[in-house]
Order: structure tokens, then sequence, then C-alpha cells
């Protein structure tokens, strides 16, 4: 699925180049004590095709990012947002979507790139019909009659798998289940065959039945369009089920990334290795009990970021003067696998393949 040849920040380097590029993206909301950054410095790319996922415990800026991509943060109220997000469109043109015009953006939010929000029950409108809010997009994007996109709707419904669609376009969301509505937000947002899917942790809700259905969805209609996911999620089983690589976050910043099976089988960042350590395993059933590893601590306040490495409160390998000194740069431990901290090596015993590289 992923294109060859990438560069230690996860950028691609050849083939067709990158389908998103995010350069630097800051983004800071005024509070009662100044300013707070949720999401500061994070630099990636999304390859077409490919499936990447964003990691890291709630707080850590992840949905921040996803928002700032589709332009859905407001910058009433002080905010700031930063930095380039560059999409390549279907035209081939370049467009940079946080200096893009309203028109613009209203007119790409749908056709080339989506969103399938967290909770479903507060994304779809509850006073008007499945059909009516698949058919929406439809009729907005490409000026088709109504009643020709809800005859397209049925079919998306039906691709989505949601059982008999065409009377299920006149149902309410209340009226459907938990995947069903799920489904429907998919629909919803493959209604205009987008290059670009953004999935905001779109399993939390879901019992593991569901979940392995909506996964399997997902994967499905990816290999169909060939479209681009960005996964958001803090489910490290989903991530090794559906990610060709994976952006480890915390506290707004990005502090691992590199291919699936390179971070699971030797994670660098002692973050990284915490939340590894912090899934039930099946050889952990029966036999002798091991107590379950948590990472002690919490995320830090936004308001108060502990100086150098925001992780080294509460982390085992902290050393004064070296974790808490400066924040420590995004550095290549090899071509493809970056990480943010200032004892990788000691922590994991390797010998870095090249030098730091830009956050």
């Amino acid at each position: 699925m992923s294109a060859p040849g990438v560069n230690a920040s996860g950028l691609a380097t050849s083939g067709e180049g990158p389908l998103l590029q995010v350069r630097d993206l800051t983004v800071e909301f005024r509070g009662q004590t100044g300013r707070v950054a949720a999401v500061n410095g994070v630099s990636f790319d999304v390859r077409p095709g490919e499936t990447l996922a964003l990691v890291g415990e709630s707080g850590s800026g992840k949905s921040v990012t996803s928002l700032a991509i589709m332009r859905l943060i407001g910058k009433a109220g002080g905010t700031r947002i930063g930095g380039q997000i560059l999409l390549r469109r279907r035209n081939g043109a370049t467009v940079d979507l946080l200096a893009a015009s309203d028109p613009e953006i209203r007119e790409i939010r749908g056709t080339e790139i989506a969103m399938v929000f967290q909770e479903p029950m507060t994304s779809l409108n509850p006073v008007h019909t499945i059909g009516a809010q698949v058919a929406e997009g439809i009729v907005f994007h490409r000026r088709i009659s109504r009643r020709a996109a809800l005859a397209e709707a049925v079919e998306l419904l039906d691709l989505v798998g949601i059982p008999e669609p065409r009377r299920r376009i006149d149902s309410f969301p209340h009226q459907l289940s938990g995947g069903m509505r799920q489904r429907a937000m998919i629909a919803v947002a493959l209604a205009c065959k987008p290059g670009l899917l953004i999935a905001d942790e779109p399993t939390t809700a879901l019992d593991v039945t569901i979940q392995a259905q909506i996964l399997e969805l997902m994967q499905r209609l990816q290999r169909q369009t060939g479209m681009s996911i960005v996964f958001i999620t803090h489910n490290l089983g989903v991530v090794a089920e559906v990610a060709d690589r994976v952006l480890v976050m915390y506290a707004g910043r990005i502090v691992e990334q590199a291919p699936v099976v390179p971070l699971f089988g030797q994670p660098l960042m002692p973050y990284t290795q915490g939340l590894l350590r912090s899934v039930p395993r099946l050889d952990m059933a029966g036999g002798v009990h091991e107590e379950l590893h948590a990472i002690p601590g919490n995320v830090p306040d936004p308001t108060a970021m502990p100086p150098g490495c925001a992780f080294h409160p509460r982390c085992a390998h902290f050393q004064p003067t070296v974790c808490d000194g400066a924040v420590p740069a995004l550095e290549a431990a090899d071509p493809d696998h970056s990480v943010r901290c200032a004892r990788w090596r000691e922590v994991s015993r390797r010998v870095p393949a090249s030098q730091p590289v830009p956050a």
C-alpha cells in the first residue's frame, strides 16, 4: 500500500509523492492563563493509498490535528493556527488548506478530503433522515437532483453494509444501532469519493464484534477506491490491524514515527514502550498472574507544560539536566524511524543511522 522511499520524518522521497503534507502545524488556543499550544510543530506526510495511524492518550493533540486539516477550527477567541497543510488535488495542483479561501475549502471538503467523526450520534443531525444526510453532499458538490442523489445514497448504504438500504434512507439516526450509525457516517464521508479519509476514533464506542466489521469495511473500501486514510485511535490493537505507518503523539508533539512493524517490534521512545506494555496479551491469561503495566501519572496540563521532554515526569529513564533541559529534537534512528528522546540510544541500545530531522 505504501509508496516506495521515505526519509526519517516519514516524508516521501520517490514515487508519486505525498497526497497530504503537514508542515510545522501549530494550534494555539487562548485560555485564562495565556496561550495554550494543543498542537506544537507537527509535520508528517500521507502518501496515496496508505493508512497512517495517529496514536496517543486523550489530550495528546490527535483530534485537534485532524480538525485543523479539515479547516474546522474557528479563529474566533484568539485561536492561532500556523504552518502549512498542503493537499495535492485531483487536478495536480497543490493548495495550502490553511491559506485557501472559504469557497475553495467548501469545494475541497467532502470531495477530496472527508472525515468520519468520533461519535456518530452527535455528528448526524437528529431531525434529518439518513438518506437526506448522505445525499446532501452529493447535491451540493455535483449539482444533481435530489432524486438522483437519494438513489446514490441507497447504493452507498448498501456499499457500507447497511441492510435494506431502500428502507433505511427514511430512518432517523436514533432508529439505527451504534454500528449502523457509524456505517452511515462512513457513507456520508464517502459520498463524493474523497482521496483522503480522516477517521477520528471511529470504533471507540462500539463492541468488539462491530469494531471488527467497521475495520474490515474501511479496509475493503480503501482497496476498492484507493483512498488514503488517517486513522486516529488510542487502540494499539486496531493500529496493528490497519496501519502502514504510525505517528505517536504526546503533549501536542510527535514523539515517534515509523512503519508499523518496526515500531511494534522495537519501539525507541519510552512513551511508546509504555503504551505497548499497557496492552493485555493472550499469553498473560491463565498461569502465573502478571500485573498489567500502566504508565504512571497523567498527560501534563497544557497550561503548565514541564520543561524539556514533556514525558519526563512519567518516565522511568528520566535523567536530570538531560531530560528536563531543552525539548529534544525529532531524531532519525533509521531512514524510516525517528524518535524524540534525549536518551533513546541508551534506552534502546542502538546507534543512530543519520542526523536529527526537522520537527
